[in-house]
């Protein structure tokens, strides 16, 4: 048997704004709008697609799920993603990895790390 990761989907209260970000953040294409739920595929054809989904309330507490981004330059990449909208909320390291963490505009958690 085998399983891959086709999509990652975020609750969120407006996913066409959301999109927005998320679209220029990494990329990305809207490939389905329904309105309540949004699906973006990268224009690359590699990698999972994310969903953008209509929910009634705002996030509240800890994501218990959330995206990890690879890059050579976390700091040029932190410093474009905050232009967009995104939040920094705190940086980490542990032996051969450092990361920041960061916010969407809906407040939804992601890092975004380089391996050492």
């Amino acid at each position: 048997m085998k399983l891959d990761i086709v999509m990652v989907t975020f609750d969120c209260t407006d996913p066409q704004g959301l999109a927005e970000f998320w679209t220029r953040a990494l990329d990305m294409t809207v490939a389905f709008d329904a309105g309540e739920f949004m699906m973006l595929s990268p224009k690359s054809g590699n990698g999972p697609a994310l969903g953008l989904q209509r929910v009634p309330e705002p996030r509240t507490g800890k994501n218990r799920v959330h995206i990890d981004l690879s890059t050579d330059d976390p700091a040029a990449e932190v410093r474009r993603l905050v232009e967009l909208g995104a939040r920094e909320l705190g940086g980490y390291e542990a032996p051969g990895i450092r990361w920041r963490v960061l916010a969407d505009p809906e407040g939804n958690e992601f890092c975004v790390g380089v391996h050492e």
